[in-house]
């Protein structure tokens, strides 16, 4: 059997390539189709398949500004001939499932988000936007939109990365979807026994991220708390921040290790549809403060391996950090990395592969032929 993985793009390494390499370590032998590729910019286990770009590749800047193309991302996913292949795993957030299967082919989604842009963040992102996006926005969303709902369809058994966004394929797809949470690779991080007396944030520098919450916050705190990233975001919060926050920017993975393993808590005050950082800081014996809302619930145990506050604002967050210190000392880290360890790749791959066994069983009958794949 041939097996197809297709990607919304490949211009980074995040989670969302995590889990491509995930597939790629199943199927040694599938072949990747993505709408833009930069070589330079993904793993050697990536590019030693096969990677198929769309004709969105040939278009100037496109590696760069891919976002901008949205309006074409149909085109170019319907332009995939897919007809040879007999299992087909999209990682969907950007768009992927888009693609049109054979009629024998079984498809299996992978989806990270449905398009936020599109769906539940539109006015957020609109409003963010420059002043053409603004404008044209609200012409093609509707158009895609109806696309994005009828293309699902077109896939067979959907795989939602957290109950979040189970819940919202439910919602606008109308479709159930197995939670399956992404792989993290746990084994990079471990425990300290030295912690210092800092807290920490990491990730993009983006709106939806709410780091604002946690700057403000530990402003009015006079707290110490360390930003890791960059992004359009930057300079709004260093205007914002008082003296005890530092920026650090871009690190290299050894600072990020180390500080996760070397912070009092994690703060995660976003909702994220899963979120990868809290579970590398659980991975490190921290704790982490989070917003009680989205994939934070399926990762973070409340008091034991973490704090969630319930109100998405300063004075919430002040709260929550307060109500840390008050059982700092009841936080066992080695209980803490242990539940981080129930997101390794290997689980992830073992319960990937079950999902996929079982859909192809179903749908091509106990006798059918499963595709070749790695060894266990």
């Amino acid at each position: 059997m041939r097996v197809a993985i297709v990607h919304y793009w490949l211009v980074s390494m995040r989670g969302g390539e995590k889990v491509v390499e995930a597939l790629c370590d199943m199927y040694p032998g599938a072949d990747i189709f993505t709408l833009v590729y930069d070589e330079e910019r993904v793993s050697a286990k990536i590019r030693r398949h096969k990677v198929t770009p769309s004709f969105l590749q040939k278009i100037p800047g496109a590696r760069r500004y891919y976002q901008s193309l949205l309006p074409l991302m149909p085109f170019a996913l319907e332009s995939f001939d897919l007809s040879g292949y007999d299992l087909i795993l999209s990682s969907e957030s950007g768009p992927a499932k888009g693609i049109v299967p054979g009629p024998q082919a079984t498809h299996i989604c992978y989806c990270h988000s449905p398009m936020r842009y599109l769906w539940d963040h539109y006015h957020f992102y609109r409003a963010g936007s420059g002043l053409l996006t603004r404008a044209a926005l609200p012409v093609l969303a509707p158009a895609l939109r109806a696309w994005d709902v009828s293309t699902s369809a077109r896939v067979d058994k959907f795989v939602a990365n957290s109950h979040h966004v189970a819940a919202r394929v439910e919602k606008y797809y109308r479709r159930d979807a197995t939670v399956l949470n992404p792989p993290v690779t746990v084994q990079d991080f471990s425990p300290l026994a030295e912690i210092g007396d800092f807290y920490l944030c990491a990730g993009q520098l983006v709106g939806y991220k709410r780091i604002e919450l946690a700057v403000e916050a530990f402003s009015k705190m006079a707290e110490n708390l360390v930003v890791i990233g960059e992004g359009k975001e930057m300079a709004r919060l260093k205007r914002i921040a008082g003296p005890t926050i530092t920026f650090l920017g871009r690190t290299t993975f050894p600072v990020l290790k180390d500080m996760l393993a070397r912070c009092r808590a994690l703060v995660f005050p976003g909702e994220e549809d899963f979120g990868i950082v809290p579970v590398e800081a659980m991975a490190s014996g921290r704790p982490v403060i989070a917003f009680g809302g989205g994939g934070a619930l399926d990762s973070i145990v409340p008091d034991r391996t973490g704090i969630l506050f319930q109100e998405q604002s300063v004075q919430g967050l002040i709260e929550a950090v307060r109500r840390f210190q008050s059982m700092e000392s009841t936080f066992r880290p080695d209980l803490i990395r242990n539940h981080a360890l129930q997101f390794s790749e290997a689980n992830f791959k073992a319960k990937m592969q079950q999902i996929i066994d079982a859909e192809l069983m179903q749908r091509n009958g106990a006798g059918s032929r499963l595709p070749e794949r790695a060894a266990a």
